[in-house]
């Protein structure tokens, strides 16, 4: 459902909700006057649906767990059995009497399988309704063995084993090449390595009202254009309306004129570089200054890139003391290892996770926690940069981003994605808009700009990635998102 490389058409709604999140709202809804067993129904409706548009009529053999994960696949079971497919059903255990769960498994009256790694081998098609998303230990070996041997897998709501808040395996956990979940996407179906898990994901609507958002709020939100508005110049809009950006070049200039290019190309009005060294090449709509950087003027100041750690640290306190935005990047945050207190007064800061290590100790297996803790830590707004970027405000609102191509993994980009976000602070977005803003274009310039990407072709693409987000926002309904 969400591939960098193609903008579908209808993005999923931006609340993730992890398992704990989802059991509030599943009970919201009981409390409404939904049953349980009718969502169950309404879910292996989805499951078999999903099936049947995405398969040729194949040897199933339905992999059911005892809790309700395994009841939406006695369901889907008996509705692929009965639109003609041949379907076999291996329970791991019985349901507790009296569940749901239990109700669905009696309605089930075909042929049965042991739960073996043979049989799952026999089988073209193995539907995994093991366990749901909030498992909170490994999968047995026995379970684990069974996944594996299927050739072919479609997993209910996650594959078994696969942390649904974090995104982390719970043991040895088998790809699916298909994944339907329910309502809302959670935060493991977007964190690595639950996205390579899970295939191709179908997000089902099963009957649950979006009045329940009313009473769980999101764990977190998938980042796009519904959650933040670009600047667009007025007519009376000058230079300095639209927002100024100092750059700090230092030893490795080039990555500094990256940070600017970008700031200039996203819709800052005037933007310098500030050098502490001579510099050359600078392109003719760049301001050049040599004064202090106790006398910076602009409005904010992107610090780090190609800067040099032993100057960043030496620069970095009079840059802060002067009062601006800050974005800190690269050789900044280095500059900080093991003292997240000296970071204290930046805006943004934009680590990779080696340069979140040096600063805020290892991110673990818990990404979407540990960019939280830090920017709690910070006062500021995290980047925690990788193929699933997650942005983090002090506030406790986070994202996540799905938009970005592996092809993002160049010298250079962080440093254009620097000066994005500095450029779109100084047009007036909040310190978290800018960032969910900046990581959402970065990531679709990097899809626009095609095989062979270099940082130097972001900078072409933004314009394109700025017309497409403005299509997105005009498709996007204007409702508030609950956090």
């Amino acid at each position: 459902m969400l591939d960098a490389r193609h903008l579908p058409r209808h993005l999923p709604p931006p609340e993730l909700l992890d398992p704990a999140a989802m059991a509030r709202a599943d009970q919201a809804a009981i409390a409404a006057g939904i049953s349980g067993f009718t969502l169950m129904e309404a879910a292996g409706r989805a499951v078999a649906r999903a099936i049947r548009q995405r398969f040729a009529p194949a040897r199933v053999l339905v992999l059911a767990g005892p809790g309700n994960n395994g009841g939406d696949g006695y369901v889907a079971a008996r509705l692929l059995q009965q639109a003609g497919w041949p379907v076999r059903l291996a329970a791991l255990a019985p349901p507790g009497a009296g569940s749901d769960a239990a109700r669905a498994a009696a309605d089930w009256s075909g042929p049965r399988a042991p739960f073996t790694p043979e049989a799952a081998a026999a089988a073209d098609l193995v539907v995994d309704a093991v366990f749901g998303a909030g498992l909170s230990r490994p999968l047995a070996a026995t379970v684990a063995a069974t996944l594996a041997a299927a050739r072919n897998r479609v997993a209910i709501d996650v594959p078994s084993g696969l942390d649904g808040g974090t995104g982390a395996a719970r043991g040895e956990v088998s790809p699916a090449a298909l994944t339907v979940t329910f309502f809302r996407l959670k935060p493991g179906h977007l964190l690595l390595p639950g996205r390579t898990l899970c295939g191709e994901i179908v997000l089902a609507d099963i009957g649950l009202p979006v009045s329940v958002l009313g009473a769980v709020a999101a764990s977190a939100l998938l980042n796009q254009p519904a959650l933040w508005r670009l600047r667009r110049p007025g007519a009376s809009d000058h230079k300095y309306r639209r927002g100024t950006v100092a750059v700090i070049a230092g030893e490795m200039a080039g990555a500094a004129l990256l940070a600017a290019e970008a700031a200039r190309r996203i819709g800052a009005g005037l933007v310098s570089i500030q050098a502490l060294a001579p510099l050359q090449g600078v392109a003719p709509g760049l301001i050049l200054r040599h004064a202090p950087l106790s006398e910076i003027r602009a409005d904010v100041v992107v610090c780090g890139p190609g800067l040099g750690v032993a100057t960043a640290r030496a620069q970095l306190p009079a840059v802060l003391r002067a009062g601006r935005q800050v974005v800190a990047d690269a050789d900044a945050l280095t500059a900080c290892a093991g003292r997240p207190e000296a970071l204290r007064g930046a805006a943004v800061l934009t680590p990779h996770e080696g340069e979140f290590a040096r600063v805020f100790g290892p991110v673990g297996a818990d990404r979407l926690g540990a960019a939280l803790r830090a920017a709690a830590l910070s006062g500021a707004v995290i980047v925690l940069k990788g193929a699933d970027t997650v942005v983090a405000a002090p506030d406790g609102r986070a994202a996540i981003n799905a938009s970005a191509p592996p092809a993002l993994a160049t010298a250079g980009s962080g440093d254009v994605l620097a000066g994005m976000i500095g450029g779109l602070l100084a047009q007036g977005l909040t310190a978290f808009e800018a960032a969910l803003a900046a990581v959402w274009l970065h990531g679709r310039a990097g899809a626009l700009a095609g095989p062979g990407l270099v940082a130097e072709d972001l900078l072409a693409a933004l314009a394109p990635a700025l017309a497409e987000a403005d299509e997105v926002s005009a498709r996007s309904p204007d409702r508030p998102v609950r956090r």
